[in-house]
């Protein structure tokens, strides 16, 4: 009689305790997870609130971006539409010295590199001076620069130039040279001959400004 009952009161507190175990086994579970979640929880909040943030960051410069198109419209109409250009020209003729402030800026330094552009420019200014062309040189390197420099600056076009005249037609073509629209800087000069028959032969550089592209670009908020 007195095994059966503790029998029986084993079987109690075995129960007892197995219910205790699996008690606390939920609660831990649960524990667990509200803490997991928990933790994902805060995770995507902080994340929306950086997403969110860099949302008005990206508004906020857009409409900064929009209040300037206003201005920068009438800027570019008080630049271009002068009685005069910038360099004494008329903006609506078309002889050399003529044409608007933005037709000028351009040609002084092209959004491109054309060595052949810049050979029957030099030609122009020579003819035009009354000197004979003995030669226009250089390396066209088009491939080369075909690559991506927008962020860059002015990038050199290099040449090589010879052509003769008499002694003042050679002193004028250098003065042309000097003054023109599209910036050439000498670096080597030499010059022989006589004042009636001068021969003049120089390496110069010239510039070209890669263009400048507006991309729209996308920003992942970790």
């Amino acid at each position: 009689m007195a095994k059966a009952r503790v029998s029986q009161k084993r079987t109690q507190v075995d129960k007892a305790n197995t219910r205790m175990v699996i008690t606390v086994g939920i609660a831990a579970f649960i524990v667990v997870f509200s803490l997991v979640a928990s933790h994902a929880l805060w995770a995507r909040m902080s994340h929306q609130a950086q997403v969110i943030s860099e949302k008005e960051k990206a508004r906020n410069q857009l409409e900064v971006n929009i209040e300037t198109v206003d201005e920068l419209q009438v800027a570019y109409k008080a630049f271009t539409e002068t009685n005069d250009n910038v360099i004494g020209g008329n903006p609506q003729g078309q002889g050399d010295r003529d044409g608007n402030n933005a037709k000028i800026v351009l040609d002084a330094l092209p959004s491109k590199y054309d060595f052949p552009g810049l050979t029957t420019s030099l030609e122009k200014v020579i003819k035009a001076n009354g000197s004979d062309i003995n030669s226009i040189s250089g390396t066209d390197d088009e491939i080369a620069q075909s690559g991506d420099q927008a962020d860059g600056g002015p990038v050199e076009v290099p040449f090589e130039l010879s052509a003769a005249g008499t002694y003042q037609s050679t002193q004028d073509l250098l003065v042309l040279l000097q003054r023109s629209i599209r910036p050439i800087q000498i670096q080597t000069l030499d010059l022989s001959g006589t004042n009636s028959e001068l021969v003049m032969a120089l390496t110069a550089v010239s510039y070209y400004q890669p263009e400048r592209t507006l991309e729209i670009q996308t920003k992942v908020v970790k």
